[in-house]
């Protein structure tokens, strides 16, 4: 499925969770650290007060709570605003 953002939305692909172990026990998904970054899959046109700094292959940072997670294809993407993204890896 292709998905194509509208306005000043963004489709993000986070960044893998690292896997962490304690001593040799291994810490479940549900209780692994959501990623903050991730890769910038697509971006919308902008609006007309607003216009798109952040482009498709941009690594960005983006806040704990920012963002819809969507199902496509199996994989597990987030669609936010691009006001949701904190800065641009360079």
């Amino acid at each position: 499925m292709k998905i194509k953002p509208l306005s000043d939305r963004v489709l993000v692909r986070p960044a893998a969770a690292e896997e962490v172990t304690v001593s040799g026990i291994i810490i479940p998904d549900t209780a692994k650290e959501k990623p903050l970054k991730g890769i910038v899959l697509a971006a919308g046109n902008g609006t007309k007060d607003e216009e798109m700094v952040v482009k498709e292959g941009d690594t960005v940072l983006y806040g704990k709570y920012s963002g819809t997670e969507i199902d496509v294809d199996g994989e597990k993407l987030l669609i936010m605003r691009q006001s949701d993204i904190l800065a641009i890896c360079e």
